[in-house]
């Protein structure tokens, strides 16, 4: 069963093959959208769905509070309202 995640902090100028990139090491990834608002301009968070539970739980552990591209990112299941 696939598992959705919340990614906050990201820099404005991660797309989504950036974010697939950085999920890949912690396991398959089967859906990955960074959220960007009309203009095309990315609002700084995105979602990830990592195949299995346990690579969801590696993605947690691995990469909320890292550092990626000079931001501190967070990562966290997403909430009822972010799975859509």
């Amino acid at each position: 069963m696939n598992k959705r995640l919340y990614v906050g902090g990201l820099s404005y100028s991660v797309d989504d093959d950036g974010l697939r990139e950085l999920f890949e090491r912690c396991g398959e990834v089967s859906f990955v959208k960074v959220i960007r608002d009309q203009s095309g301009q990315s609002k700084g968070f995105g979602h990830v769905e990592m195949s299995t539970p346990e690579e969801a739980r590696a993605a947690i552990e691995e990469l909320d509070g890292a550092l990626h591209e000079r931001r501190t990112i967070t990562v966290s299941e997403a909430s009822a309202g972010q799975r859509r």
